[in-house]
């Protein structure tokens, strides 16, 4: 529809060396390309989806030091797990409020992969963007890639941003 914005549904994720509320080197990269390439000084003609997928604990308990956990523990990690999570999708929204793009945020839990592609079928942006860390053959058995899984199954043009080579921290899993 004329006049309506492109609207870009970005995933993003925290860092996995400096943690919350720090975006991850991919999810930066991810959106400033996105930023230079695609939007470039049309801020009027873009609106940002962000999405950031809490991961549970594998189990259950994230971080309980004792099974004796009472509800209110529970209330209190889950608490805790939304603010870190609204921490890092604040970096992306204040950004784009900083350049004029209008953007919305929000967050999920449960498997990125099948979280993102439920969220893109009940959104459906114009197109997804995330980011790569690039591994290779080898690492991608292990480590598993949610940018793959998102290029074959998500409901909408996929577009895979790798970091670059000079961001690529020493252990490349690390992100």
């Amino acid at each position: 529809m004329e006049g309506e914005p492109t609207r870009i549904m970005l995933a993003v994720n925290q860092s996995t060396i400096k943690g919350y509320p720090h975006p991850s080197i991919s999810s930066k990269r991810a959106f400033e390309w996105t930023l230079q390439k695609i939007v470039r000084s049309n801020t009027s003609g873009f609106k940002f989806l962000f999405l950031h997928v809490l991961v549970p604990d594998e189990d259950g308990f994230d971080e309980v030091d004792s099974i004796f956990a009472s509800p209110d523990d529970f209330k209190q990690l889950k608490q805790r797990d939304n603010a870190r999570g609204l921490q890092l999708l604040e970096y992306f929204v204040t950004r784009c409020h900083e350049i004029g793009v209008a953007c919305e945020a929000w967050l999920k839990k449960g498997d990125p992969t099948e979280v993102i592609c439920l969220e893109v079928k009940r959104v459906q942006p114009d197109f997804l963007v995330v980011g790569s860390r690039g591994l290779g053959p080898f690492k991608k058995v292990f480590v598993g890639t949610v940018s793959e899984f998102c290029a074959k199954h998500a409901e909408c043009p996929v577009i895979t941003i790798k970091r670059m080579a000079d961001e690529t921290p020493e252990d490349p899993v690390d992100d």
